[in-house]
């Protein structure tokens, strides 16, 4: 899509994703668009959000959650703790051909993420309204997210049996969480390494910590996808 095409808020919203390696297609520019068109109506009636300036949206919500796309594996996605749908949303539009299970313990929060399911027209979203400690699926999950994590530990008591073999769990972070990494992960848990991600149009810090089972070989070198610096655990700053 040319940015001659584009005006305003879908400009800078195409632009910012190119940044990070997506060409997003007109649909899917709409789609993400009118996502937070409907996040600004239905935050009249129920606390959604905190973020209601669109430039802020563009970039904290939709550009924040599509970072993390190139670490994404598998088929099967589960975002944990989806809130008002991110970063599952976002992702879902731009990775059609993996299926993403959005998982809250708020009902009124998977409401408004099934209307937006609904509204759009998006196969490939599924909701649950439960505790990820609680949820036990038929299958488990090639990629457990989460954006809003408390510490690394607790994330894994509470998610790491939704992972499947050779699976990763994905603890969306700002700044380094240095004292987090020094703490012990539960047994059969170790650290497969910490990205720094750059947000297009943020001058915040953001970092991802992937999360492996002990057996898991992990590669040598660690390749860097557009709009991110990579370095094994742990990294330098």
């Amino acid at each position: 899509m040319s940015a001659s095409e584009l005006t305003g808020d879908a400009r800078r919203l195409a632009a910012g994703a190119e940044q990070l390696g997506i060409a997003l297609s007109a649909h899917q520019v709409a789609t993400l668009i009118g996502l937070l068109d409907e996040l600004d109506d239905w935050n009249q009636r129920m606390n959604l959000t905190a973020i209601r300036e669109r430039g802020q949206q563009i970039t904290k919500h939709l550009l924040d959650s599509l970072t993390v796309r190139p670490y994404l594996r598998g088929t099967r996605v589960l975002d944990v703790g989806t809130g008002a749908g991110f970063p599952g949303l976002p992702l879902a539009v731009v990775e059609p051909q993996r299926q993403f299970t959005l998982l809250d313990a708020t009902a009124k929060k998977l409401r408004f993420v099934d209307h937006v399911v609904e509204r759009f027209g998006l196969p490939n979203v599924t909701t649950v309204h439960a505790r990820a400690e609680a949820y036990r699926p038929a299958e488990r999950f090639d990629c457990v997210m989460a954006r809003a994590v408390g510490p690394l530990a607790r994330f894994v008591q509470w998610a790491g049996h939704l992972c499947a073999g050779g699976g990763r769990l994905l603890a969306m972070k700002g700044r380094y969480p240095e004292a987090e990494l020094a703490e012990r992960l539960p047994s059969g848990w170790k650290i497969a390494g910490v990205q720094r991600l750059t947000v297009p149009g943020l001058d915040e810090e953001r970092h991802l910590v992937e999360i492996c089972r002990s057996h898991d070989r992990l590669p040598s070198a660690v390749n860097t996808p557009t709009g991110s610096q990579c370095a094994p655990y742990p990294i330098t700053i």
